[in-house]
C-alpha cells in the first residue's frame, strides 16, 4: 500500500538495453574536489628508505670546518643560511641520483617527496647549491681521507693491492670554443673594445633607466674577455709543451696541427674518448682497492693519456700514509721510468706491455732493460703475474658506478671544480660500500652466531 502510494502514479520506466557490449565503468580525474591530508613530512618516507641512511650518515660527520665559515652568528647581523649537514645530504644524495645540476636539484627540493624530505621545511635556491658545491674542496678531500682511515683500522680494507684507472668525463665547454693564436688575439681585442664602449655609455649617462642592464652587459664582457685571457695562458702552455715534445720526437710534432684552446672552458682539452669519438674532456684519475671496490684517492688531469700518471698518484698515496705492496693498472700507464722508481720504492708496479712495432714477443728480455724492466716483463709474463692482474678488471665497477652517477658530462668549468664534482663521487661512492660491507660484517656475525647455537653442548 505505501510503495502504491508513493510511486503509484510514476510511469514504469524500464532500463535501457544497449545491443553488445553495455559502457565501460570508468574512474576519471576530479582535480577540482577538495581533499585534505593530516601527515607529518617524516611520515611520507618509509623507515626503511636509504635517504635515512644518507641522512644518519651526513650527521656523523665532522663539519666543524663548514661551521666556522658561516659569518651570520648569535649577537651578529645577517641572514641565517642552510645547514652544511643539509646541504651535504642534498649533493650526495643528488649524486646518488645521477643529478649534477644546482638548477635541477633546486627543482627537485621543491617536487620531490625525497628532496622535500631531506629540506624539512628549508627553502632552497640554486645559487646556494651551486656555490656549496665546489666551496669545500679541502673539507671533501679530508672527508673522503677519513673515511677511508676509519674503514683501514676497522679491518675492512686491505692496502696490499690498490688498483687505477683513468675515467674520461666531457667537458662543459663545445669542441667549437677552441681557436687558435691568432682568433684569441683578435676576440680579445674585439672583447676589450666591447667593455670600454659599454663602461663608456654607462659614464655617460649614469640616470638612465637601461642602467641596471647596460652594467649587466659590461659584466657578461668583462667575464668574456677574462676567459679569452685564460684561453691564451693556456696557448702558452700548449706551446711550450710542444716545444718539448719537439726535442725528442720531431717527427710525430710536425704532424699535429696548431695547438688550440678554448674560450669557455681553458683548462679542458679535446681527448679521444671511449667511443672513439673526440671531445673536450678532462681525464679523472681514480684510485681503489679492487676487493672492496674503496675510493682512495682521486684526482683530475688535462692530457688525453694516462702515461706517466701512476707515479704523481703513488706519492699522493704516500703522502696519506698509505704504502701498496702491488699496484695495477692498465697498459696506458706503462713507462719504464715509473716502474723503475715503482721498484726502487718497493712497489710491484702491475700493467701489460704494449705491442712492439715489429711484432716481436712483449714480455722478452730486451738489452737496454734494466733490473726493475726484466722483472716487470717477467713478472707479466708468469701464471701468478696473470692472475694478481685479474683483479685490476674489478675497478671497471668503479667506473661504471661513476657513470651511473653522472660522470658522463661535467656541468661546472675549470680543472679544480672538475675535481671537487670527482671528490663528491668519491664520497658518495664510498659511504655505499661503507654500507654494504658493514652489513656483510654484520650478515657474517649473525651466522656464526646462529651456527654456533645449533652446535650441541
Amino acid at each position: 500500500m505505501a510503495e502504491e502510494g508513493l510511486f503509484g502514479g510514476l510511469p514504469e520506466q524500464k532500463r535501457p538495453q544497449p545491443e553488445g557490449r553495455g559502457a565501460p565503468r570508468l574512474r576519471v580525474p576530479e582535480r577540482s574536489q577538495i581533499d585534505t591530508h593530516w601527515a607529518a613530512l617524516d611520515d611520507l618516507i618509509p623507515d626503511d628508505h636509504p635517504v635515512r641512511a644518507v641522512w644518519a650518515f651526513v650527521s656523523g660527520l665532522d663539519l666543524s670546518a663548514m661551521h666556522q665559515a658561516i659569518r651570520a652568528c648569535e649577537g651578529q647581523p645577517g641572514h641565517p643560511p642552510a645547514a652544511p649537514e643539509l646541504l651535504m645530504a642534498l649533493w650526495l644524495w643528488a649524486t646518488i641520483d645521477g643529478v649534477g645540476s644546482a638548477r635541477r636539484l633546486d627543482q627537485l627540493c621543491k617536487d620531490h617527496l625525497v628532496y622535500r624530505w631531506l629540506c624539512g621545511g628549508v627553502s632552497m635556491n640554486y645559487h646556494s647549491l651551486s656555490d656549496f658545491r665546489i666551496a669545500h674542496v679541502a673539507v671533501l678531500d679530508q672527508l673522503l681521507a677519513r673515511g677511508v682511515a676509519s674503514l683501514v683500522e676497522a679491518g675492512l680494507v686491505s692496502l696490499d693491492t690498490l688498483t687505477q684507472d683513468g675515467l674520461r668525463v666531457r667537458a662543459a665547454a663545445g669542441s667549437g670554443s677552441f681557436r687558435r693564436r691568432k682568433r684569441l688575439e683578435e676576440l680579445r681585442t674585439a672583447a676589450q673594445a666591447r667593455v670600454e664602449r659599454l663602461r663608456a655609455e654607462i659614464e655617460a649617462d649614469p640616470g638612465s633607466g637601461n642602467k641596471v642592464r647596460r652594467a649587466a652587459q659590461e659584466r657578461a664582457a668583462r667575464e668574456r674577455e677574462g676567459r679569452i685571457a685564460a684561453a691564451q695562458q693556456r696557448m702558452q702552455e700548449l706551446e711550450a709543451e710542444r716545444a718539448r715534445r719537439e726535442k725528442t720526437n720531431k717527427q710525430d710534432v710536425s704532424k699535429q696541427k696548431e695547438p688550440r684552446a678554448s674560450t669557455t672552458d681553458a683548462e679542458a682539452r679535446v681527448m679521444k674518448m671511449a667511443d672513439g669519438g673526440f671531445r673536450p674532456a678532462y681525464n679523472m684519475q681514480i684510485v681503489a682497492e679492487p676487493t672492496s671496490q674503496l675510493i682512495f684517492a682521486v684526482d683530475t688531469d688535462s692530457s688525453g693519456s694516462d702515461r706517466g700518471l701512476a707515479r704523481p698518484a703513488i706519492e699522493g698515496l704516500h703522502a696519506r700514509g698509505y704504502r701498496p705492496s702491488d699496484y695495477l693498472v692498465d697498459g696506458g700507464f706503462a713507462k719504464h721510468d715509473d716502474i723503475e722508481w715503482a721498484h726502487e720504492a718497493s712497489i710491484q708496479l702491475w700493467c701489460p706491455p704494449g705491442q712492439t712495432k715489429h711484432g716481436t714477443d712483449p714480455y722478452a728480455p730486451k738489452r737496454d732493460d734494466s733490473a726493475a724492466v726484466a722483472d716487470w716483463r717477467k713478472r707479466m709474463a708468469s701464471d701468478l703475474g696473470k692472475q694478481i692482474y685479474r683483479k685490476r678488471a674489478e675497478h671497471e665497477c668503479v667506473n661504471a658506478r661513476g657513470r651511473r652517477m653522472g660522470l658522463q658530462q661535467l656541468t661546472v668549468r675549470g680543472k679544480q671544480k672538475a675535481r671537487t664534482v670527482l671528490l663528491w663521487f668519491a664520497l658518495a661512492h664510498n659511504m655505499l660500500r661503507s654500507f654494504a660491507l658493514r652489513a656483510a660484517v654484520k650478515a657474517k656475525a649473525a651466522a656464526e652466531q646462529a651456527a654456533a647455537a645449533q652446535v650441541p653442548a
